[in-house]
């Protein structure tokens, strides 16, 4: 079982290593995030589940340091504060949380990340929704299933639809990203 699981990962990694259109919509997201921060803006990112927590993770990364020692970069996940959350989610929808959010605390020249492996996650999708009416660039990273996120912005899709591997290249595509900002911006 081990060795199947090692092996599908890596088959998955490789597919990413020769996918020529995927790494441009990768630069594509990353030097969009680094013209935001060179212009003062943040990068703003969503998700739920594991995808809630691998946005977390990349947000961490931003405004603490990644691998150079730098100054903190502008960078939120939404969602963060309990308070917000549960107010947001009893008294309009939880399908409205990031739409909620964003609209009060994003500006144009953001960037929102939204992270959805299904591609269909009804939160992400508001806030893609509202960063479109406040333009903010909106870049979604999802699964191969052909969610409706597709239909909504520039996505990087990972070539598996099997939950585990397609977290597991969201983690390694937000460290990319993470890694041009650091080269980029120290």
């Amino acid at each position: 079982m081990i060795q199947n699981i090692l092996n599908d990962a890596v088959h998955v990694h490789q597919q990413l290593a020769n996918d020529h259109q995927l790494q441009l919509q990768l630069d594509t997201v990353g030097k969009a995030c680094i013209q935001a921060i060179q212009h003062g803006h943040k990068i703003i990112l969503c998700g739920n589940g594991g995808s809630f927590a691998d946005a977390q993770h990349i947000c961490a990364e931003f405004v603490g340091r990644f691998l150079k020692e730098r100054r903190s970069l502008p960078s939120i996940c939404l969602g963060c504060n309990s308070s917000s959350t549960t107010a947001i989610a009893n008294d309009y929808a939880f399908d409205q949380l990031y739409a909620r959010e964003l609209s009060s605390i994003g500006q144009e020249g953001d960037v929102l990340i939204g992270i959805t492996t299904s591609g269909n996650s009804a939160n992400v999708l508001a806030a893609i929704a509202v960063a479109k009416e406040k333009n903010i660039q909106a870049f979604g990273l999802t699964s191969n299933k052909k969610g409706l996120i597709t239909q909504q912005c520039t996505c990087i899709e990972i070539p598996s639809s099997h939950t585990p591997r397609v977290q597991e290249c969201h983690i390694l595509i937000g460290h990319i990203i993470c890694e041009m900002v650091d080269e980029n911006l120290v």
